[in-house]
């Protein structure tokens, strides 16, 4: 008798492929339900509808059609266990052999705007985890696969194997499948436990050489099914990504995610942007990023948010960095980048979608808050000094704002035409950083901006960025003693502006 699939996919990719090698190659029969069936029939190739092959119709909308015995029994039945052998033949249940199963896309749906809660709710998939579970659960006896990725490499297995899968890969494609079930059960669960309770679940893409130091171990995990980020990036060339790669590498995507209208280019060291720089070519940005402090920009993570061209490229070789992303690589200019055939670049079209909160773990527990996504909307500052900023000056300040927004706090950036020449991160005190940013700039910081993430507690950051050149000061404001920084400003003639929303980063 030949042996028997079972098809039922919400995602077609390489479906008909699949079916027909198995139909031509390897002569399975093929039952299916639904959207499958049809698919399959539509191709030409022959299929059995479950409704068909259970003798029970499909009902509630389709909420129902593979939870029957001839399905489940199929699937569960141990082939060495005598039994279970007799129970099949006396129910008429033939062995299924292949499971080929994927589920409603939950988590698309839930990310859809304005989706409802009853929308959400059909989106959760019964039949197709129950029998993910089942096929799982019986590895020694069928084979499972959930996602398309797996089809060819299911394929050469019975190529090679004289039509069989080995133990090995079922027992691998098993893994694959509790671990889908379980990702989506944690979406629904997160979905609908909303600020009660927070569950997180990933799929490990690799290990990792180690963590931020050599005695940590440390792997790199997917969330959801779909990839996105920089699990969807591609790597054109280089080493291996390292965990502190990869985590410079999303600080970086941070700050170029704030810059769209405009080729903007940001050195990333230890998460801290070493330089960050518009300008009207992205080659024009990268040099004035790595400009702004050549020497830490050495070892540095590179993001660019336009193509990478053939002149940027070339400049790129000019120093040794980590890593290098942008949307997109010109061919050309990939050829002078393999020179340096060790830096990693990659290449990623959405620079811009981050994830919508931030975990951190604690002893005894973790942390949740919602991502600092913020919009910057120089409508809703108020300036709070007699003179008043130029267009050019209130451009300017909302570039030095947008980066010191992604700078370890205490945070002070110091920025001249739309470049950044002086940065203070992570300082104990406010004061500190103002100094360390203030030195660094040197003399660039006649007629420059300051930006501070929180605001100035007394008035003597005013005072010492005056007497450096600063001419204006974008803050949040808040502190029990602004009227001194205010007046301190008006006393020097400088534009001080409150934004009203501070933007710490620990």
């Amino acid at each position: 008798m030949a042996r028997l699939a079972l098809l039922s996919v919400s995602n077609k990719t390489g479906l008909i492929d699949l079916a027909r090698s198995l139909v031509e190659e390897f002569e399975f029969d093929l039952i299916s339900s639904g959207g499958t069936a049809q698919a399959l029939k539509d191709a030409g190739l022959p299929v059995t509808k479950v409704a068909d092959y259970t003798g029970s119709p499909e009902i509630l909308g389709g909420r129902v059609k593979t939870l029957h015995p001839r399905i489940h029994g199929g699937i569960l039945a141990r082939r060495d266990v005598a039994q279970d052998v007799t129970d099949l033949e006396n129910n008429q249940i033939r062995p299924i052999d292949l499971v080929v199963v994927n589920l409603y896309p939950f988590e698309e749906t839930i990310a859809k705007l304005g989706v409802t809660l009853a929308e959400a709710v059909e989106q959760i998939d019964i039949g197709g985890p129950a029998m993910l579970r089942a096929s799982s659960k019986n590895f020694a006896h069928l084979t499972v696969l959930c996602d398309p990725a797996q089809y060819n490499e299911y394929l050469q297995e019975l190529r090679q194997n004289n039509g069989a899968a080995s133990l090995e890969f079922r027992q691998k494609s098993a893994l694959k499948g509790f671990l889908h079930t379980a990702s989506y059960d944690q979406a629904i669960a997160s979905y609908l436990a909303k600020t009660q309770q927070y569950t997180l679940s990933g799929t490990q893409l690799q290990s990792l050489r180690y963590g931020e130091n050599p005695h940590q171990p440390a792997a790199w995990y997917q969330t959801g099914t779909t990839p996105t980020g920089w699990v969807a990036a591609t790597k054109l060339q280089g080493k291996e990504l390292s965990y502190n790669n990869l985590v410079d590498l999303e600080a970086a995507r941070q700050i170029i995610a704030e810059f769209t209208d405009t080729p903007a280019a940001t050195i990333i060291k230890h998460t801290n942007p070493c330089g960050t720089a518009l300008g009207n070519t992205i080659v024009e940005a990268y040099q004035k990023a790595f400009n702004a402090d050549s020497v830490s920009a050495f070892g540095g993570i590179v993001a660019l948010n336009r193509p990478i061209d053939n002149d940027t490229a070339s400049e790129l070789t000019k120093t040794f960095l980590e890593c290098v992303v942008a949307p997109s690589c010109e061919a050309d200019a990939q050829e002078i980048l393999a020179a340096k055939s060790k830096v990693r670049v990659l290449t990623l079209a959405d620079l811009s979608t981050g994830p919508k909160e931030t975990v951190k773990t604690i002893a005894g527990g973790f942390l949740i808050q919602a991502a600092d996504d913020a919009i910057a909307d120089t409508s809703q500052w108020q300036v709070v000094t007699e003179r008043q900023p130029t267009p050019d000056e209130l451009a300017e300040l909302l570039f030095a704002w947008k980066v010191c927004k992604h700078v370890k706090s205490n945070a002070i950036v110091v920025t001249s035409d739309r470049t950044t020449i002086g940065v203070g991160a992570g300082q104990m005190n406010r004061v500190g950083s103002v100094k360390i940013a203030l030195e660094q700039a040197g003399d660039k910081a006649k007629s420059a901006t300051l930006a501070s993430d929180g605001f100035f507690p007394f008035d003597d950051s005013v005072k010492t960025a005056a007497a450096a050149g600063i001419t204006a000061i974008v803050q949040p404001g808040g502190s029990l003693r602004d009227k001194d920084s205010i007046k301190a400003a008006n006393d020097l003639g400088l534009v001080m502006v409150f934004t009203s929303i501070r933007h710490f980063l620990h």
